[in-house]
């Protein structure tokens, strides 16, 4: 073998010691300054660093600067990356207005930048002034950090070091939890009740609206405010909602938990680097002070939760509740009422796109099947649960997805199950203690485990989230009295009434044995978030299917051939058959004939659909007990719709008539 070692009697290969000498990098001696001997390695590379807090910072690399800088101009440089002079001192200076009390001239003291790192930070100027004792505070005192719009990974960072109960699962999201409330609480939200809002808002019966006066929410303001300024550092959200750029509405969300910042900036449209950076003064703010309770002594309040909604100061506070979907809905809310004066209709939908433009909106209620006919790889997602209806279209509002994940599998749900990776929040879900992986049907914390994350997750979202006007609106129905159609095809007054109804029904449950199904009514199909009365909105609903041609469908999700407990629940194979055959406009050309007591049109057969479950009655082998439950399920929607028949709709009430006229009659 060639090269400079030797071979011994036993075989083994060895170096002489020149050789081995050879082999090593070589070290040289060279006189230094006070002629002290310095040994240097001239095979190894340089480094840059001299201190292990120098090697430290290499290892994040500056963001480069979004904007041109002016000639002379230098860069802030906060910990999030730098911005210039003028717009980072111009968002602080906008933060500190949001976060002033409004007892104090100015407001907090801010710095951009996390409490715990070294680097200098921007900070709002103060210029020093003689003020009374009487009006300086130690909060006044101190300096607030302000995380704004961080990333996902840092945001990871923060909840993780800081937040108990928070872990990234085995598949990259973080799982968290929302502390004593799981869910919204509709019966502690509340609407500043003005002379504007007096007039122009749905009260009384039915409403969801429960009024506070001004003052009432001042003190919430002043006592949410109070709080998160006493915080060493507090999350700052600037972001959007609506994707049509012509009545976007700029969003801004102060919250004091990592996890709330992470779930907004996924559920809200995200800006663009040269956005934030002129993003100005927001349309309306929410101050998170979840984790402090209100004062139940305080007026109106009937628990130590409350959320309360200013449209006069476009303000919304929250006390008293850490679950996150509170934001999301209120900002929904907010909606409700700012885009109506647009002439736009705000709805409680999930939509997509055929590969030729038709556009299908989805309503239904929980358990419908909304999110799961709504999301089809032969469509484009636009959205799964709020859009904006405008004279150019429909758009989304919201920027990402919070859907359920109680009893979620691969196999029903594929891409839900694939959007739950890094950058999603996973709500008070239950994981292995040791993989990480999570039991999606495990209760132990709440029966409403959520994930939120990004539209761009779904493979076949539609990015921006707009589309052309709708071919087809769709109202799903899971009636458990096994009575209504598979599919029905809906004139604009039968839409109009049905989507008022928000109609479905829910299996009671069997603490006491009882088997029989419980209607629901939701008007709109939604009508915790609504800020108008529901005719309101249905009249703008069948003005723009009418000037666009929109055809109406009530289809059924439930139960065929009986009620639940005898029928059976209808194949969700023959619903998509049915679904595919809308948008395919098929169901325009069939024949169809009407049914008793709800003149509902059925179609006489629809290709890879039984023609023995169209018509419900041939489905029940007891004609009288159909009859009898058909008869009970009409006595209900006319019982509902009670609650809107004193409301007239135009200066004639012509169009109330018509709607009334659309109910089931006997």
């Amino acid at each position: 073998m060639a090269g400079n070692g030797n071979e011994n009697a036993d075989g083994d290969f060895s170096f002489s010691a020149a050789a081995a000498r050879d082999a090593l990098p070589r070290i040289t001696t060279e006189k230094g300054a006070k002629s002290a001997d310095v040994c240097h390695d001239d095979t190894a590379p340089r480094v840059n660093f001299q201190t292990i807090d120098e090697l430290h910072s290499l290892q994040k690399k500056r963001s480069a600067p979004t904007t041109p800088l002016k000639e002379g101009g230098g860069v802030v440089m906060g910990t999030s990356g730098p911005t210039t002079p003028s717009s980072g001192e111009t968002m602080l200076q906008s933060v500190s207005a949001s976060l002033a009390s409004l007892t104090r001239e100015t407001g907090p003291k801010l710095i951009r930048g996390d409490p715990t790192s070294a680097a200098k930070v921007a900070h709002v100027p103060h210029t020093p002034t003689s003020v009374p004792a009487a009006d300086v505070s130690d909060s006044g005192l101190k300096f607030t950090h302000i995380l704004h719009n961080l990333s996902p990974a840092e945001l990871y960072e923060q909840a993780i070091k800081y937040e108990k109960g928070s872990f990234v699962t085995s598949t990259g999201a973080l799982a968290t939890l929302s502390g004593a409330k799981t869910g919204r609480s509709p019966k502690d939200k509340r609407v500043v009740k003005d002379e504007t809002t007096a007039s122009e808002l749905w009260w009384g019966k039915g409403s969801p609206n429960i009024e506070m006066d001004e003052q009432t929410f001042l003190v919430n303001r002043e006592r949410a405010v109070d709080y998160l300024n006493s915080l060493d550092k507090v999350f700052v959200n600037d972001q959007y909602l609506n994707w049509d750029p012509e009545n976007r509405i700029k969003v801004r969300i102060v919250s004091a938990r990592a996890y709330h910042s992470l779930f907004m900036h996924n559920m809200c449209i995200r800006p663009t680097p040269e956005e934030l950076e002129n993003f100005g003064t927001p349309d309306f703010t929410i101050y998170n002070a979840g984790k402090f309770p209100c004062n139940r002594y305080t007026h109106y309040m009937t628990s130590s939760t409350s959320v309360d909604i200013n449209l006069g100061r476009r303000e919304m506070v929250i006390l008293g509740t850490q679950y996150a979907g509170e934001m999301k809905k209120g900002l929904f809310g907010v909606m409700h009422y700012l885009m109506p004066k647009r002439k736009i209709l705000s709805l409680h939908s999930g939509c997509n796109m055929g590969k030729e433009g038709d556009v299908a909106l989805f309503f239904g209620l929980s358990g419908t099947g909304k999110t799961t006919l709504s999301t089809d790889h032969n469509r484009y997602l636009i959205g799964d649960d709020e859009h904006c209806w405008s004279d150019a279209g429909v758009s989304n509002i919201e920027g990402g997805c919070y859907a359920k994940c109680i009893d979620l599998s691969r196999e029903k749900e594929p891409d839900i199950w694939n959007a739950i990776k890094f950058g999603t929040v996973l709500e008070n879900v239950v994981f292995d203690e040791h993989t990480r992986e999570v039991d999606y049907n495990d209760k132990s914390v709440t029966e409403n485990t959520r994930a939120a994350y990004p539209i761009e997750y779904i493979p076949n979202s539609k990015i921006p989230c707009v589309g052309p006007h709708p071919k087809n609106v769709i109202l799903l129905a899971c009636d458990a009295f096994g009575v209504l159609p598979p599919i029905s095809k809906l004139d604009l007054a039968q839409t109009m009434y049905h989507f008022i109804s928000g109609y479905t029904a829910l299996v009671a449950g069997t603490e006491e044995g009882v088997k029989e199904p419980r209607a629901t009514f939701s008007a709109c199909f939604g009508a915790a978030f609504i800020m108008l009365h529901p005719t309101k909105y249905a009249a703008m609903l069948a003005e723009k299917m009418q000037a666009q041609g929109a055809t109406g469908w009530l289809v059924n999700t439930g139960w065929s051939g009986g009620s639940y407990g005898a029928g059976s629940r209808i194949k969700l194979a023959y619903t998509r058959k049915i679904i595919d055959a809308i948008h395919s406009g098929s169901l325009l050309n069939a024949t169809y004939h009407k049914t008793e007591i709800f003149g509902l049109e059925i179609p006489n057969e629809v290709e890879g659909v039984p023609s023995e479950i169209l018509e419900p009655m041939n489905a029940w082998e007891d004609k009288e007990a159909y009859k009898d439950t058909l008869l009970k399920l009409a006595g209900l929607f006319r019982n509902n719709f009670e609650t809107f028949t004193s409301h007239k709709i135009g200066d004639d009430g012509k169009l109330t008539e018509e709607i009334l006229a659309a109910g089931p009659n006997f």
